[in-house]
């Protein structure tokens, strides 16, 4: 399968991404569009899109009530209730199309189908739950944390650059080898009128299953964070 090329801008020494600040944009767009949708004309006893908003809200504050109890679920429900969302939508915005121009760049993918997109976001996660930390431990009580004991300053200062790193290459690996193989069942149905059908089949029932997936993962990085944000907030190991 051949490599995709996006293409960039340059900006001084920063160089942009245009098609990952393309999906991130229209990935943000339809959550909002389908959030203020359904928080039209809200009532006491929900129906209809009220429901499925206020379902999604509450699952949200079920996947992190384990790790953080009700308490703590609440207070950061809204911070991952917008990640969940983001995530489910964003993984599953490459398996809608493939568009291409004739140069060969493309302009429509997954945005966490790139790696370097993915590890951005666990930063994010990684930095935010160290700033709660932070915040609600003190300075002095959160770093004495990191070297209490001393013998095991480098375990803890490792264990924080292997949670980035699960927390991003676990994203990227699962929805990247979906967009891979949708690659390759379309190219196989151009092959022939007769590997048409099968191409075609195996491609609803592929993208089915990866639509399962992206959502999935969005449910995993949200687990993963609040086990995070649990320990850090309460000084546990």
């Amino acid at each position: 399968m051949e490599e995709s090329i996006n293409p960039t801008l340059n900006l001084g020494p920063v160089t942009f991404d245009l098609t990952m600040v393309l999906v991130s944009a229209i990935t943000i767009f339809i959550i909002f569009l389908l959030v203020f949708w359904a928080s039209r004309k809200m009532q006491l006893k929900p129906t209809g899109k009220q429901n499925v908003l206020e379902y999604v809200y509450e699952l949200t504050i079920g996947f992190t009530k384990g790790n953080l109890g009700d308490e703590e679920s609440k207070r950061y429900n809204l911070f991952f209730f917008v990640a969940f969302t983001f995530l489910v939508v964003a993984n599953n915005l490459g398996l809608m199309t493939k568009i291409e121009t004739p140069e060969g760049y493309n302009l429509w993918t997954s945005p966490t189908a790139n790696m370097a997109y993915d590890l951005g976001l666990a930063a994010i996660a990684i930095i935010f739950v160290h700033i709660e930390g932070v915040r609600r431990r003190g300075w002095k009580a959160y770093f004495k944390a990191f070297v209490t004991p001393l013998a095991m300053t480098p375990m803890n200062i490792l264990e924080e650059v292997t949670n980035l790193a699960s927390l991003g290459l676990r994203l990227y690996g699962n929805i990247y080898a979906g967009e891979v193989l949708v690659g390759l069942l379309l190219k196989l149905a151009h092959a022939s009128a007769f590997a048409y059908p099968i191409a075609f089949l195996l491609n609803v029932v592929w993208t089915a299953f990866s639509v399962f997936i992206s959502c999935l993962q969005g449910y995993v990085f949200v687990m993963l964070v609040s086990m995070y944000l649990n320990k850090k907030i309460s000084g546990g190991h």
